[in-house]
């Protein structure tokens, strides 16, 4: 079951939280599984003309991960309250895209309309991205903008806050002694309990409440440095929260983590978790 993270209720992805990290974001953070990306591609076969609105686009890795797959995709949407994500989102898709078109929404997921007719999302995806969401919102809108047999994916697999391995609780007991006891998230709050909702509860309730759930195993290998370039692309360690400290900070971290690398490597065994939802009587 999947329960979300809840950040505090004046948290907002903005750009005054990850902007300034748009490129860092790129470099650093990880992937989609190719496993996943073949699995959202399946959900569009027999679909002549697939159109894909992502929400929480990051820097656009799940329809750059798409569009060698799913060839036929012949328009992108992309959501977001971060203009500088946004950017970067249309800058990388801009040399792959080829004949797909796409085009940007800047505002709250829930208030997304498409800018043409026409264009009435096939699959929709949230990666990541789904916990900082209006949620039920959310899903209402996706059912009055979705093709009738569309499919929503939202996607976890967690973070290196959350993961468990020795080293990651090394590091988080760190980030602590200079933050406080209490995980940081967005631009001033910290982190709350997860609610007794789950996703699969907030798709229940929703149009699209025939679900299933897909779960892809996989084996990360971090360098120290990458790690660190990651943490700043965080909402619970980015540079800001150390204020003048944060140099000193990362010096005690990189230390830290060369000290528990193996072979110059920290290893993160994680899962990716899809969950696939269609509207009643659909086969997801």
């Amino acid at each position: 079951m999947m329960r979300p993270a809840q950040p505090a209720s004046a948290a907002v992805s903005d750009d005054a939280l990850f902007g300034p990290e748009a490129a860092g974001y790129a470099r650093y953070r990880p992937g989609v599984p190719d496993a996943a990306v073949h699995l959202l591609a399946a959900t569009q076969h027999g679909v002549p003309a697939p159109v894909l609105l992502d929400l929480g686009p990051g820097t656009g890795q799940v329809p750059r991960a798409l569009l060698p797959v799913l060839r036929r995709l012949v328009h992108i949407d992309l959501v977001d309250v971060n203009v500088s994500m946004l950017d970067a989102a249309r800058a990388v898709l801009e040399p792959v895209r080829g004949a797909c078109t796409v085009d940007v929404f800047t505002g709250a997921a829930h208030t997304f309309a498409p800018a043409a007719p026409g264009r009435a999302p096939t699959l929709i995806t949230c990666c990541r991205s789904f916990h900082w969401m209006a949620r039920p919102e959310v899903l209402s809108m996706a059912d009055r903008v979705a093709a009738p047999h569309a499919v929503v994916a939202i996607m976890v697999d967690g973070s290196l806050w959350t993961h468990e391995a020795d080293w990651t609780a090394a590091l988080r007991e760190l980030i602590q002694s200079y933050l406080g006891e209490d995980r940081r998230a967005g631009t001033r709050g910290t982190y709350a309990e997860p609610s007794d909702r789950s996703y699969e509860d907030d798709l229940a309730d929703s149009a699209f409440s025939e679900v299933t759930e897909h779960h892809f195993p996989l084996s990360r290998a971090w360098k120290p440095e990458d790690v660190i370039g990651y943490l700043r692309t965080t909402s619970f360690a980015r540079p800001t929260l150390f204020a003048d400290r944060h140099h000193e900070f990362e010096a005690a971290a990189l230390h830290l983590l060369q000290n528990h690398a193996d072979g110059g490597v920290l290893k993160e065994d994680a899962v990716f978790t899809v969950l696939l939802a269609r509207r009643s009587g659909g086969a997801a």
